[in-house]
């Protein structure tokens, strides 16, 4: 494997200033950025409202248990989600409330650099507050799993990068696109009760939050795969990853990226080896990771499948999100090699129809 200093290929178009994201309803300019310089609108859709796609969802976990808490707004659908993962027993709790009809009502920033996102529906009760140098998630549930209890939800997410992934994909037909930032590596304090007792308590230095934010209008069957890696270093610096594809047209840009204490490293193209077995995915198989960049090599392990199939045919909200550990090297834009043994990451598959 190399360790020479990386040139990025001529086809990882990036974007280094702000500009509108949309020009008739279209993507401008596609290709990646490392900060969020493309400029949301939705007056500049040309869909009707009930076919914008807005969301906000964070994933927590270090090396025991994982969480993912989300608000979205799917135009005919918005929903309010927790899920309370624990590697170890291999269970997931979740709740979530479903209204119809949002229709852009919930008003989800256009930005995820400022503004809040609250909404309460059902038995759940959630926020997500952006304060300049931290974010705070915060959550009260009713009724939570099946001793029905109340969860609270108090976290801080501090050591915000500078650098991320945002990425801005056509999807192929007009008026359709993909517009979608993930922050990786912003370290949680704060803890997780259920029924006035602590089911988690998240120490900085060995737990990590991702944040998903993604605009867009998408057309009606789609899959892709994503991984999200975060993770402290020996030396107790932060290490993680986006690797992601299968969504929409990537000819101008690649969604993969490495990050090194807050600074981001473009990869090239990452293939997912997702093992079979008797024709079908074998998600609890060993799987391999390989770039065509020759920058990452990383063997996974999975630990916990935290499955949700819905497929009714004609609508389709199914997919796999593996929990497991990786075990292998990737190399920086300078040419470092940074090691991994064992850390705990995800990997998802999920098929969307509707």
């Amino acid at each position: 494997m190399s360790t020479t200093p990386y040139i990025p290929s001529a086809r990882q178009h990036e974007i280094t200033a702000h500009r509108r994201l949309l020009v008739g309803g279209d993507i401008a300019e596609p290709g990646y950025a490392k900060q969020l310089y493309w400029l949301y609108d939705r007056s500049d859709i040309t869909v009707p409202a009930w076919r914008i796609k807005e969301w906000d969802c964070y994933v927590v976990n270090n090396q025991d248990v994982g969480m993912v808490i989300i608000i979205s707004d799917s135009g005919m659908v918005g929903n309010l989600f927790v899920s309370l993962i624990d590697f170890h027993a291999g269970t997931t709790t979740t709740k979530t409330a479903i209204t119809p009809f949002p229709l852009g009502r919930w008003n989800l920033p256009s930005t995820s650099e400022t503004g809040h996102v609250e909404r309460r529906f059902g038995d759940l009760n959630l926020g997500f507050y952006h304060g300049g140098s931290k974010r705070v998630l915060r959550g009260i549930v009713q009724n939570f799993g099946p001793t029905k209890q109340e969860l609270r939800i108090d976290l801080t997410l501090t050591d915000l990068p500078k650098e991320t992934t945002v990425i801005a994909t056509p999807l192929g037909k007009p008026g359709h696109f993909y517009y979608n930032q993930k922050i990786n590596c912003m370290r949680v304090g704060g803890s997780v009760t259920l029924g006035g007792e602590v089911w988690q308590a998240f120490d900085p230095s060995d737990t990590f939050a991702t944040l998903d934010w993604g605009r867009g209008v998408w057309t009606y069957d789609n899959t892709w795969l994503w991984s999200s890696l975060n993770t402290a270093l020996p030396d107790g610096s932060s290490f993680g990853w986006n690797l992601g594809y299968g969504f929409g047209d990537t000819t101008a840009a690649s969604e993969n990226m490495l990050f090194h204490n807050g600074k981001a490293h473009k990869l090239d193209e990452v293939t997912f080896h997702l093992p079979q077995k008797d024709g079908k995915d074998d998600f609890l198989a060993p799987w391999k990771f390989t770039s065509s960049d020759g920058r990452l090599e990383m063997d996974f392990a999975p630990v916990y499948d935290n499955a949700n199939i819905n497929d009714f045919g004609v609508i389709c909200m199914s997919g796999h999100q593996v929990f497991g550990k990786f075990t292998g090297r990737a190399i920086l834009d300078d040419g470092t090699a940074i090691d991994l043994v064992d850390r705990m990451g995800f990997v998802e598959k999920y098929h969307n129809k509707w």
